[in-house]
């Protein structure tokens, strides 16, 4: 695991979890919101994200202990949920993730902001993401992704490679068992944007990666479109396929 100085880029934005700081109300807040989100997840998430929740021992009840779920983690994928002081630039937040470090915000929502907050919490980052990373496959892909985009400097080609992140990592889908089921972080750790699929008010076409490369991020509104693949080797052989094309000079979108 490379240390803080290895990590040139974000070392400034890695801090410590003060765990016995967290208030018995923040606690409250955690499991209040775990409950309103697992009866949808438990119905309607990849069975991926299942596991991961599962192997991982996430607490019902109380705010993950970062330290705790990341000894259960890297023994399986190499992951690690590793604390921020929050927002981090491309490229500190490329480097974290070529380097298996899942940057994680040890700040949480107030009750008041229970179905929304701007920026990513804990709630966000753990519930929503960490499961996935559990996944050999889904951990592989994350990691080739930041991989590529840490050797990339041109922000156009970036923004175009975000796409696939934004349909995938944030808000993929996955068709299995017949069903369209949920294993992005926004449509995991919110039931706005989950019910807005469920209840059919996006429509979902199927994963084509220059389908995904044409389609811009919109995220001042409810997505009208999202792409579902079948498999998770999809996910990761569609970076193999954006890699060969930087590599060649190649349209992205080819």
């Amino acid at each position: 695991m490379p240390t803080a100085l290895e990590l040139s880029k974000a070392a400034s934005f890695l801090t410590e979890q003060d765990y016995g700081a967290y208030a018995a109300e923040q606690h409250a807040i955690w499991a209040e919101l775990v409950s309103r989100r697992m009866p949808q997840i438990e119905q309607h998430a990849a069975r991926e994200y299942l596991e991961g929740f599962e192997s991982l021992c996430l607490s019902y009840n109380r705010l993950p202990e970062l330290a705790a779920v990341s000894a259960i983690l890297e023994p399986r994928t190499g992951w690690n949920a590793t604390p921020v002081s929050g927002f981090m630039p491309a490229p500190a937040f490329f480097e974290m993730l070529a380097a298996r470090r899942f940057p994680t915000t040890t700040w949480l929502r107030s009750r008041d902001s229970l179905e929304y907050t701007p920026e990513p919490d804990i709630f966000h980052d753990v519930f929503g993401h960490v499961p996935m990373h559990a996944h050999p496959v889904f951990a592989d892909f994350l990691a080739h992704y930041g991989q590529i985009c840490s050797g990339i400097d041109n922000e156009a080609i970036l923004e175009r490679i975000g796409r696939v992140f934004w349909y995938t990592v944030e808000f993929g889908l996955i068709r299995q068992d017949g069903r369209i089921k949920v294993y992005g972080s926004g449509l995991i750790s919110s039931d706005g944007e989950c019910s807005n699929v469920l209840q059919k008010g996006c429509e979902v076409r199927p994963f084509v990666l220059n389908e995904v490369l044409r389609t811009p991020v919109k995220v001042d509104e409810m997505h009208h479109l999202l792409f579902a693949i079948d498999s998770f080797d999809q996910v990761f052989e569609a970076m193999h396929t954006l890699e060969a094309r930087i590599r060649n000079g190649s349209r992205l979108d080819d």
